[in-house]
């Protein structure tokens, strides 16, 4: 069994609340767990409104299914034009 960890840092330039990131967090966690069928959650940043960090947790016996599902994660947030990628980390355990 293989546990997969990827973590990434968002500016939300559109935000000028906390009101405001979290709507547009809510719907692009939405997207993604209905999506990919992944555990979401924020997990710093949580004070700041224009900046967030997302954690995704995936398990598999595959690494090639982590990797394939974390890359299209990616995909999906590079393509949401709310928000911009500004780090991120994977790990494989």
């Amino acid at each position: 069994m293989l546990v997969g960890i990827y973590q990434v840092e968002l500016f939300i330039p559109a935000s000028g609340s906390l009101k405001e990131k979290r709507f547009i967090l809510k719907s692009l966690k939405s997207r993604i767990r209905n999506k990919f069928n992944v555990s979401v959650a924020e997990v710093a940043d949580h004070d700041k409104w224009q900046r967030a960090q997302l954690g995704f947790a995936a398990v598999s016996n595959d690494r090639k299914i982590i990797d394939n599902m974390f890359n299209e994660i990616q995909k999906l947030i590079l393509a949401e034009t709310r928000v911009e990628l500004v780090d991120q980390h994977r790990d494989l355990y």
